[in-house]
């Protein structure tokens, strides 16, 4: 860390998480490893899941974790098959150990805004709790709780400040916050959800325009994505009806071939796309850090783009796909030289 520190300016206090998936040129997935009596050993790294590209390859998932001036600080790969929400903790934890990092705010998107990931970095932040680590999350706003859409739909809270941004052109900021005991349940060493408390964390909402026009517009394509699926269903399968999917009643997909069964009963889904139109401009972003202002949250989770284009680097410039090794060690060492270019290149 003091090499890094003194040669790229390494700033440990806020974390950058994200996930990115990498597709194998290999025609077939990994199998798990398990013992005489069908326990598991180990589990296959290349796993068939979903890619955020929708392709079928086999894929292995890596998160990366960044400074607050884009340096990577740790990486981890997982399972295809693996959940991305429980393999944030294990490689801040071990960020830490080997950063010698005393406190860490990590911040995310909503996709990894679990209670488990909450409670366990921040506790139940208490203001007499000190030194826990901290989180700024986004937080969606379709998947919350009826008093946290109610909340965030009430105006007569928000208020309208000018902002200059990093361009100095001047930014219409509409926002509020509150300081809220929010109940979450974790699970119990059977794997089960009973442990129940409250955390207290600061949840900001604010309004965008701009952000709206996108929404509605993206909206709409969806809907008509949606209308054309129902009206040819023959023509489109699971992956080539992502998005759309969501807005239909009653689409199923086959298992083996992904075709749509019985195209016949197939209805548009009005109801989710009213409700949806109802929060076209809002965002929620939820903190740990309550004494934050609502402009250093958003400000803080604006970061997170520096981990996106990291990313994206990564993949165009650094060639880290498609991936031809197999085994664990390899494929960790192929990542690896992938972030030891982009630091090179910096």
């Amino acid at each position: 860390m003091p090499r890094t520190k003194e040669m790229f300016g390494r700033d440990p206090h806020l974390g950058y998480w994200d996930v990115m998936n990498y597709y194998f040129e290999i025609p077939y997935e990994d199998e798990d490893e398990v013992d005489d009596e069908g326990k598991l050993i180990n589990k296959g790294a290349e796993k068939a899941r979903p890619s955020k590209e929708h392709r079928k390859d086999p894929i292995v998932q890596m998160g990366l974790l960044m400074d607050s001036n884009g340096i990577p600080m740790a990486f981890n790969t997982f399972s295809g098959g693996e959940s991305e929400k429980t393999n944030m903790l294990p490689a801040i934890s071990r960020a830490k150990k080997d950063l010698d990092i005393e406190r860490i705010i990590v911040v995310a998107d909503r996709g990894l805004n679990t209670s488990d990931n909450t409670a366990l970095l921040s506790g139940k932040n208490h203001d007499d709790m000190k030194n826990n680590d901290g989180y700024v999350y986004g937080q969606s706003i379709l998947g919350a709780n009826k008093e946290f859409k109610a909340w965030v739909l009430k105006q007569d809270d928000y208020k309208i400040d000018k902002e200059t941004d990093k361009d100095e052109d001047t930014i219409i900021f509409t926002h509020k916050s509150r300081i809220h005991a929010k109940k979450v349940t974790l699970k119990n060493q059977a794997d089960k959800r009973s442990a129940t408390y409250e955390i207290y964390q600061k949840q900001m909402g604010y309004y965008s325009e701009k952000y709206a026009k996108k929404q509605k517009a993206d909206r709409e394509r969806t809907t008509e994505k949606a209308k054309a699926l129902i009206k040819n269903p023959n023509q489109y399968t699971r992956s080539t009806s992502y998005g759309a999917a969501g807005y239909i009643k009653n689409i199923k997909f086959s298992k083996s071939t992904g075709e749509i069964v019985d195209g016949t009963s197939l209805e548009l889904e009005q109801a989710n796309i009213d409700e949806e139109a109802l929060y076209d401009g809002y965002y929620s972003i939820v903190t740990s850090e309550k004494e934050l202002s609502d402009s250093e949250i958003r400000n803080i989770y604006k970061g997170l783009w520096e981990i996106e284009e990291s990313f994206k680097i990564i993949k165009r410039e650094f060639k880290a796909r498609p991936v031809f090794v197999k085994t664990e060690d390899h494929v960790n060492a192929h990542f690896l030289t992938r972030r030891s270019l982009k630091l090179l290149r910096m």
